[in-house]
């Protein structure tokens, strides 16, 4: 089977997608000097640092970007940032991640940053597939996506063509 059978947001529809968030994250924090967008590594901090690009582009709010590095096989286990807290203390934050599935992840993200007092905290994700198993949701998201449990997103950020992908 062809690969691109099974191609459901196209380059063309996930930069639109990355523009309307990064509308949206804006616009929420419109009266915010700096924001923090913490991207959740490998495809996450990817799609952070494109919604950084753009809403730098469009506002005059300075984004600064942070890894988050959360382990997905043991998401209890430390997590790392690349970023200090005392560089996020009251301010706003942006955790993205690039597909929410079970929203493990997200969870246990947000639950380290809950560590330190944050003037507003949101979550930004390009694709939410709506298998929650915990109560976790995406304020600013590209696309709902029911699908079947045996069903797998993967969604490419880099290189000339991105694509999200269900298999």
């Amino acid at each position: 089977m062809n690969i691109d059978n099974n191609l459901f947001l196209t380059h063309e529809d996930i930069n639109n997608k990355i523009r309307r968030i990064a509308y949206q994250i804006y616009e929420s924090n419109i009266e915010e000097n700096e924001i923090i967008i913490a991207g959740i590594a490998k495809n996450g901090f990817v799609l952070a640092k494109k919604l950084k690009a753009t809403l730098e582009k469009i506002s005059e709010i300075k984004p600064t970007l942070c890894e988050v590095h959360v382990n997905k096989k043991e998401p209890q286990a430390e997590i790392k940032t690349s970023l200090p807290p005392s560089e996020y203390i009251n301010k706003s934050l942006i955790l993205v991640d690039d597909v929410l599935n079970s929203g493990a992840t997200l969870i246990y993200g947000v639950k380290h940053f809950l560590q330190v007092p944050l003037k507003q905290f949101k979550t930004a994700v390009l694709v939410d597939r709506n298998h929650k198993k915990y109560p976790v949701k995406a304020d600013f998201k590209g696309i709902s996506l029911s699908t079947s449990l045996h069903e797998s997103v993967h969604v490419i950020l880099e290189g000339e063509r991105f694509g999200a992908y269900l298999d």
